[in-house]
This record gives structure tokens, sequence and C-alpha cells, in this order.
């Protein structure tokens, strides 16, 4: 926790500076070289950390989004850079910086059916969640295939989760509104709507004016109707090299690249499919939407099985997670006793 509390406060005071300078000096080339600093703190200061959790949400929240959008910043661009007044107050910049915060400025949220009917969502995934961590106790007599299908469930409900919980933080403390991290991704008709609309949401709201955006414009000889294919392939590189960052964060251990190939092959296939859907739009529908659904979640399970999901193995990423839950439940239980007991002498 020290180590984890002196990392932020260091990007705390990165931020401000960045801040700082922002006021001197107008977007552009001068910028970004005074930003230099802060982009190699931010990719250095998962190292500083042991904890993985904390090593997780550092390396997403820091090495990834908040350097990208300071990248964006320098230029005077992205989430950071207001049309509305010269610069965001630095409350807001700093929130926008560290968390994945769309700036929101609405009533706060009443108790309600739907507020109600989310309270009851959540608190079944943390049921499943508890109830997996019981699950692995048993992981050597259960097939390879399995233990990563639970590995891709654990992932989803935990990321739910976390950006739940920090939304919930926001909201009590302000009226900024924090970005959806995921839409129902298991209903997804496609790729492009499954990376697109549905899947880490953070991520490609950030990728989408750092990569895709740029790419279009310098494709833009090839004409409308085919810029947008290496753009989108261009994203999912960039995408695949920073998950391969993020795992070397958490496990320590140089890439196999098999993450980037599953990248890779998603990048190949989405642009493929943006191609065609674009060939045969409004001529006929020839796949129902339940097969759609159940072909798209099938191909991403099939190659994350194969390519992404393995590197948790590797790394005894989830093994590591479990000792921090064991640890972080034998520290709840002493605390419970030292309570007893002064209530108790009391």
């Amino acid at each position: 926790m020290v180590s984890f509390i002196s990392a932020w406060c260091l990007v705390i005071i990165s931020l401000c500076y960045t801040h700082v300078v922002a006021r001197l000096v107008s977007k552009g080339m001068r910028r970004m070289i005074l930003f230099i600093p802060v982009f190699l703190y931010f990719f250095v200061v998962p190292l500083s950390l042991s904890n993985i959790h904390a090593v997780g949400i550092t390396a997403f929240f820091i090495s990834w989004l908040a350097n990208f959008k300071v990248f964006l910043f320098a230029l005077g661009r992205g989430p950071l850079a207001s049309d509305s007044k010269p610069l965001l107050s630095l409350p807001i910049f700093l929130a926008v910086s560290c968390l994945p915060i769309k700036i929101h400025l609405s009533p706060k949220p009443t108790t309600s059916y739907s507020s109600r009917e989310g309270l009851l969502y959540y608190t079944i995934m943390v049921t499943l969640l508890v109830l997996m961590t019981k699950v692995y106790a048993y992981n050597s007599k259960l097939p390879d295939k399995a233990v990563l299908t639970l590995y891709a469930i654990h992932i989803y409900l935990s990321l739910e989760l976390i950006l739940a919980a920090t939304a919930t933080m926001v909201r009590a403390m302000s009226s900024l509104e924090l970005e959806p991290q995921f839409n129902k991704p298991y209903l997804a008709t496609s790729l492009q709507e499954f990376w697109g609309r549905r899947w880490n949401l953070a991520v490609s709201g950030i990728l989408r004016p750092t990569v895709y955006e740029p790419m279009v414009q310098l494709f833009s000889v090839l004409g409308p109707n085919w810029s947008q294919a290496p753009a989108v392939f261009a994203t999912f590189v960039v995408s695949g090299l920073m998950h391969e960052l993020i795992f070397f964060y958490l496990g320590g251990l140089m890439p196999d690249w098999k993450v980037m190939w599953f990248f890779l092959v998603h990048g190949i296939c989405t642009t493929v499919e943006i191609a065609v859907k674009k060939k045969v739009y409004g001529r006929w529908r020839f796949i129902p939407t339940g097969t759609s659904r159940v072909l798209t979640f099938g191909f991403v399970m099939v190659t994350g099985l194969w390519l992404f999901l393995p590197v948790f193995k590797r790394g005894n990423i989830f093994e590591r997670i479990l000792e921090e839950y064991a640890h972080a439940g034998a520290v709840v239980s002493e605390l419970k006793s030292i309570i007893a007991s002064l209530i108790l002498n009391t």
C-alpha cells in the first residue's frame, strides 16, 4: 500500500506539471517535448509495485489510458482538451486523466427500479466471483480449457466490478459520470460491434482519436471506402502491443507474442468483416441475429482460449490473485478479532 500510494502521488504530481505546462505553452511539439518525462514515468510506474491488483490498475489506468490522454492533450485534442474554456479545472483534469471518466454534469441518481436492478446484477456478479475462487481449489482436476474459460469469466466479472465500484465513488463525490466500460458484450452480433461498441469502451474511446482517426487521414488517398481498413488494423496492432506491455507488468515475463497474434487475428477478421458488410450492405441479411451472436461469441472464446488466455497460466497471474485474496481475507479476519476484543474490553 505504501508503494501504491507513493506511486500514485507521483502520478498526480506529474499530471499537475502537465496542467501547469499547458497554461504556459500552447499545443504542439514544444508541449509534447515537455511532456516526455511524464510519458516515461507513466510507462515505468507499474514496475515499482508488487501487488498484482495495484499493478493491473496502474498499468491500465496510467501507463495506457492516461499516457494516451496526455499525448492527445499535448496536441490540443482528446478528453483533457476543453472546447468551452482554455483548460479544465485541476480537480476535473486529474480525475479525467486518472480514470476512464466522461464529463457529464447531471443530477445525482435517485433510487429507482433500474438502480435496484443494477444492485441485484452486481450482487449476482460478486457471488459468482466468490464461487469461482472456491472452484479454483480444484484447478488440478479440471481440463486446461475449462480453467482458461474460468479465467475469461473472472476477467469480465472483475473488470465490471472494479469499474462499477469506481463509478459509485465518483458519483458520490462529484457530478462526473464514468464511461460505461462494457455494454453486454455477449450480445454482440459482429466483431466490429464487439470491439467498437460493447467491450472495454474506455480503450476503444481512447484508441479512436489516438490511432484510428489519424490513420484514416493518413490513408485518405485510398478513398473513403478503403482508408478505414488499414486504420482498423493499425488500431488492433497498437492494442496488441499495449496488452503485451500490461502482461509484462503483471507477470514479469518477456512476451511470447501470442497475445499480439490474438489481436492481429481479430484485426484481420474485423477488417474483412467491415469490407464484406460494405459490399453487401442493404442487399440482404443472410445471418439471423441469434446465429450471428453465437458465431461472434464463439469466435472470441475460441481465439481467446487459443492465444489470449494462456498468458495467465504462463505468468501464474491467477495464482497470485488468489494469494492476494487469501491474504486480504486473513487481514479482514484479524481486524474483526481486534474490533471484537476492543468491544468486549469496553
